[in-house]
């Protein structure tokens, strides 16, 4: 388990690793429901304050909508809950990288942290393939953890795309 603390580039945002740890392993119980209702495994939380506030999966079958990403969902439920869009004491934990349509989510709320599991080589847009996290011609940044129980995130959509093949 990875015991060290994460904060944000302005230390806004500080959180100790177990935390962190355990918000990856409700982020994986999401990607869990989501392979179960035949949906790509990919789920995400978002902390406010140090505790979870909303959790989601991919719904982009089920709702036949192409922006039900995991990460927007958290990101729209939070807007909700809070009654604001600037998310800047959020940290967004997900099991896979995000797409570009996801980490410009991401920046478009102000979040300063970003946690996730597996790398996506094929659309990842936080180090991978892209970096839109750290693009010094956008107006905000955010810092990234990357890799967090990855091996249980990349099992998840290993053995969810066996199936499918």
């Amino acid at each position: 388990m990875e015991s060290r603390a994460v904060a944000s580039p302005e230390g806004s945002c500080y959180l100790p690793g177990s935390l962190v740890w355990e918000a990856m392993g409700a982020a994986l119980d999401e990607a869990r429901r989501a392979r179960a209702r035949g949906e790509v495994p990919v789920g995400a939380v978002l902390l406010w304050g140090g505790r979870i506030l909303c959790r989601a999966h991919n719904l982009r079958e089920i709702r036949g909508d192409p922006l039900a990403h995991a990460e927007c969902l958290v990101l729209g439920e939070a807007a909700r809950r809070l009654g604001r869009w600037r998310l800047d004491e959020a940290t967004v934990v997900v099991t896979l990288e995000p797409c570009p349509m996801c980490a410009g989510a991401l920046l478009q709320a102000r979040v300063p942290l970003l946690v996730y599991g597996a790398a996506d080589p094929k659309a990842g847009a936080a180090g991978t393939l892209y970096d839109l996290t750290d693009d010094p011609r956008l107006n905000h940044r955010l810092r990234v953890v990357r890799g967090v129980r990855a091996a249980e995130a990349g099992q998840l959509l290993r053995e969810f795309f066996a199936g499918r093949r």
